[in-house]
């Protein structure tokens, strides 16, 4: 088992993605989206792995991707099976193919609910203490296709009246929630949106002193689904997937670094509120600068 493809787990271009359920002796390829450093990321989906293998005896192949891009395309693209995506790359890979539907969802361990908010994360030392006060400040993003990291606190940036574009001295995209932190802590912006787990893990690390506070807390976001493409599975191993999956044990599904306890079933109506306001944000660019 890897956390990566390598040559010698592809198949020949017949038997790829031809039929439904692929022999147990191709892997289950799996994308995950980064979203801590890939050593972090790596250790945490080992047990997973492990437990997936003993349980549908097949192998099991994650591979975390360079950006939240590569995940979708991966999963559109059929070049993998499943994927961890989040609500808002799901709603991108189903819009794209509709095959791609969610398969089951994280429980949040502290709330006990299937799912978690977005903040945007201020040093306080730089006089910030509302969505106002980020005007003329640096800022930074997550990334484009992040849910927490982009396209909810923008939606609620744009409520309050402030334009990213021309309010912000400079605009800046970590990559993942982990460097959004270190983004932060390092005085490379002045403010962030991420996930309040991310924040919260960073002030436990140490990262962030108590000059760094949330000013803007979302309200709850659907938890970041794994998705599968039911085109290239029967009904009965979809279900096997998702009874593994929920039938886990506690701390073997941690795979975003999130306290998760388990996993539930999860339909495309989960991801409702999302997808409408990326309906109305779809078109919505903001650039570096």
């Amino acid at each position: 088992m890897g956390c990566t493809s390598t040559s010698s787990n592809k198949s020949s271009e017949g038997e790829k993605i031809s039929s439904p359920n692929p022999p147990i002796s191709q892997p289950l390829q799996v994308a995950v989206l980064p979203w801590q450093s890939p050593e972090k990321q790596k250790e945490k989906l080992q047990p997973l792995a492990e437990y997936l293998e003993t349980i549908l005896k097949r192998p099991v192949n994650f591979q975390i991707t360079k950006n939240y891009a590569e995940a979708v395309d991966l999963i559109v693209k059929e070049e993998v099976d499943m994927a961890y995506l989040a609500a808002l790359t799901y709603i991108k890979a189903n819009e794209r193919n509709p095959n791609i539907q969610p398969l089951v969802i994280p429980i949040d361990r502290v709330s006990g609910r299937p799912w978690y908010t977005s903040v945007i994360v201020a040093n306080t030392a730089k006089n910030i203490e509302t969505l106002q006060d980020l005007k003329d400040k640096r800022f930074g993003f997550v990334s484009p296709s992040s849910t927490s990291g982009f396209l909810i606190p923008m939606n609620s940036l744009e409520t309050a009246g402030i334009d990213p574009t021309r309010d912000f001295s400079k605009i800046r995209y970590s990559g993942s929630h982990d460097k959004a932190t270190e983004d932060l802590a390092n005085g490379l912006v002045d403010a962030v949106t991420n996930d309040k787990e991310s924040f919260l893990r960073g002030q436990k690390s140490g990262k962030l002193d108590a000059n760094y506070k949330i000013i803007w807390e979302s309200n709850p976001i659907p938890a970041p689904p794994i998705v599968i493409n039911t085109k290239k599975f029967t009904p009965e191993v979809i279900k096997q997937l998702q009874e593994a999956l929920i039938d886990a044990p506690v701390g073997v599904v941690d795979v975003s670094g999130t306290e998760s306890a388990g996993y539930t079933l999860a339909k495309d109506a989960d991801f409702k509120k999302v997808r409408q306001i990326y309906t109305r944000l779809k078109f919505t660019k903001v650039v570096e600068k």
